[in-house]
């Protein structure tokens, strides 16, 4: 089964995000990116298509924020 794999762990959603793995695991522990998990030791694992709906709803969010706070020229930095 070659391609992109079905489920990430947390290492690797951190690597895609450019974030730390505690990063994700918190966004995880706080209902904000769905994952299972899976094993005896309870390993967290990532669905890929999560991943992307995430990150979608990331760039909608960031949006509705750009509309809200609008850029002035007393933002700019010095």
């Amino acid at each position: 089964m070659a391609g992109t794999p079905r489920f990430y762990t947390l290492a690797d959603v951190a690597e895609v995000l450019n974030t730390s793995s505690a990063q994700v695991y918190a966004l995880v522990r706080r209902g904000e990116l769905p994952a299972i998990k899976i094993g005896g030791r309870g390993q967290w694992r990532v669905e890929a298509t999560k991943l992307e709906e995430y990150i979608q709803e990331q760039y909608k969010a960031a949006e509705k924020y750009v509309e809200t706070h609008p850029f002035v020229d007393s933002d700019a930095p010095d």
